[in-house]
């Protein structure tokens, strides 16, 4: 393909939340997953459908979608008489009464105000006369016998306002209705506001859905419960970019190959259930990649993953093809803007540019909306400049598709709008998916080693290393050294058993892990330390064990500093 060829660009969005339930009693302990569910995941398909020559891949956590479509069942349930909603935030939304506690109404109101200061509450002159009140109180609990009800039901639903999505708010009468009140609602509104929330999760997973076969979008996936593979199979692979890291006192995670064939067999199924076909692309939990990771992906019959930059470069450092040494063709058959074929793997495997994806997700918020899409057309002008190559060059933009939105001003709406506008325009990109690559690209560049890492400074530091993360691994650990005692007894029948795997799994995840450390900020350290312990305490009573003493225990604690390296992660401000 010649130079004056368009430059291929992909634009892979990461849809993701852990899970959020107490399996055992079904109550959703924190509201992200819905939340981001009427902002994000709505708004960036009406982005994807509103662009006719836009094309994208959307990657969803499986996790994610079982949440998605509980929500669903939840209001559907309670709206026809049928059901409770199991969501304290959504329940105060919902029904009639609210808390009586002095405690209880604090928490709510603390919970409502769990959302970006600048673009979610400020931006809202009744939501910051609210919030404004409501910071009073909590600071002055004596005071809370003067909160009548209707100021905590005010404060409900501005929050659910507030969390939104834009193309909502410019199109649904009873939102832009519900505003205009400002104060004094009703449960009549309430209820109304509840059914726009039903519609707006019972339509994603659809709209998605109608994207892909369309051709406008590919979906992938990532393991079921975001669990981080290369550590599961090979504890030990830590070591390869952080060789001299402190390490949990196992040696091994017991068992780690069944459990990583188990999260991705369970998301294949889980993914083809919601949308009707097997995936085959993944971005593995977090960019996480071994060659191990990558076979075993190969065998379930995947034909792309994709990566981190960085895991890119110290991969090609091992193999001595450091693309600063290169000249002419081999240099860019060794640049991080294409294709690659890991040795022994059988997959093709492509990485993240850093650059551009990190300042979409970290410095564009602020800047006029053109100005900042002009910028990155310029920044890709000139890769196209050096990249002669076009039948082998692909640019890998690869982000969270809900967590940088909260902090542009109208969750994106006009910087989204011009990406995929002027993107679509420009005659020298040709917006495309992997898969679509691979089916027309010539070849993909041998890489001979691979170095085990992940998106995230192509190391595994976010998830071990650290004396709490090291001290999450060796608690989960020792539950699954039960799970396996138990199991290996045969004294659980096969649904028990099943029921055992999947609660598990949960404890698998990655977000735990992530926020663990004195670096990240302290309430969102309580909550996902305190869920972790939950879930792991669940675990031992579907065992039929007793949970171990230290898990009534906190073991970590946040400073209240930014989240490790500005990295914003699912719930930050929600959760």
């Amino acid at each position: 393909m010649p130079a004056e060829s368009p430059l291929k660009l992909v634009l892979c969005w990461h849809m993701h939340q852990p899970e959020y339930r107490d399996l055992r009693s079904g109550e959703f302990q924190l509201p992200c997953s819905y939340l981001h569910g009427t902002k994000d995941y709505v708004d960036m398909a009406a982005h994807l459908e509103a662009e006719p020559r836009a094309r994208a891949v959307v990657n969803f956590a499986p996790v994610l979608l079982d949440q998605i479509e509980d929500y669903v069942g939840q209001i559907e349930g309670f709206l026809n008489n049928s059901g409770a909603i199991r969501d304290p935030l959504l329940t105060a939304l919902a029904e009639p009464t609210l808390p009586a506690s002095v405690e209880e109404r604090i928490a709510l109101m603390k919970n409502c105000l769990r959302a970006h200061e600048q673009r979610l509450i400020a931006r809202f002159p009744p939501y910051q006369r609210l919030a404004t009140i409501a910071r009073w109180l909590a600071d002055h609990p004596d005071a809370m016998i003067y909160a009548a009800n209707q100021l905590l039901i005010d404060l409900v639903v501005w929050h659910h306002l507030a969390w939104m999505g834009e193309t909502v708010r410019k199109t649904d009468m009873r939102i832009a209705r519900l505003e205009e009140q400002e104060r004094g609602y009703t449960l009549h509104d309430r209820r109304e506001l509840l059914q726009v929330i039903l519609e707006l999760l019972r339509g994603t997973i659809g709209r998605y859905r109608s994207l892909a076969e369309s051709g406008r979008i590919e979906l992938a996936m990532s393991p079921y419960a975001h669990p981080i593979v290369p550590l599961m199979l090979d504890l030990q692979s830590a070591h390869d970019s952080m060789p001299d890291a402190p390490l949990p006192l196992a040696a091994e995670y017991p068992g780690g190959e069944q459990r990583a064939r188990w999260h991705i067999k369970q998301g294949i199924d889980t993914f083809r259930r919601h949308f009707g076909f097997a995936p085959v692309g993944c971005w593995p939990s977090e960019g996480s990649v071994s060659k191990p990771t990558l076979k075993l992906l190969t065998e379930f019959g995947f034909k792309w993953a994709a990566s981190g930059e960085t895991v890119l470069h110290n991969s090609l450092t091992r193999s001595n093809l450091i693309p600063g040494d290169d000249h002419g063709e081999d240099r860019h058959r060794h640049c991080r803007h294409r294709a690659y074929r890991v040795e022994d793997t059988g997959l093709d495997c492509f990485f993240r540019d850093d650059g551009l994806s990190d300042l979409i997700g970290f410095t564009y918020s602020d800047w006029h909306a053109d100005d900042a899409v002009a910028n990155l057309i310029h920044h890709i002008d000139n890769i196209a400049e050096v990249c002669t190559d076009r039948s082998n060059t692909v640019v890998s933009i690869i982000l969270d598709g809900e967590n940088a939105w909260e902090h542009y001003p109208e969750n994106g709406q006009y910087f989204l709008s011009a990406l995929y506008r002027e993107l679509s325009a420009h005659p020298g990109v040709e917006l495309t998916t992997y898969s679509e690559f691979l089916a027309q690209r010539q070849e993909s560049a041998p890489l001979p080693e691979l170095v085990a890492g992940s998106w995230v400074y192509g190391t595994f530091s976010t998830w071990v290393g650290d004396a709490d993360k090291n001290r999450g691994w060796d608690m989960l650990i020792d539950a699954k050294r039960r799970f396996d005692t138990v199991v290996a007894s045969g004294r659980l029948d096969d649904e028990h058993v099943a029921r055992t795997e999947h609660q598990l799994a949960i404890c698998e995840g990655s977000d735990w892990f992530w926020w663990f450390g004195d670096y990240n900020p302290a309430e969102t350290v309580s909550d996902f330390e305190r869920l972790f312990r939950l879930h792991l305490a669940n675990l031992y009573q579907l065992l039929g064990e007793e949970p171990p003493a230290y898990l009534s225990q906190v073991f970590t604690h946040g400073s209240g500093a930014p989240a490790l390296g500005g990295v914003m992660r699912p719930g930050q401000e929600s959760g």
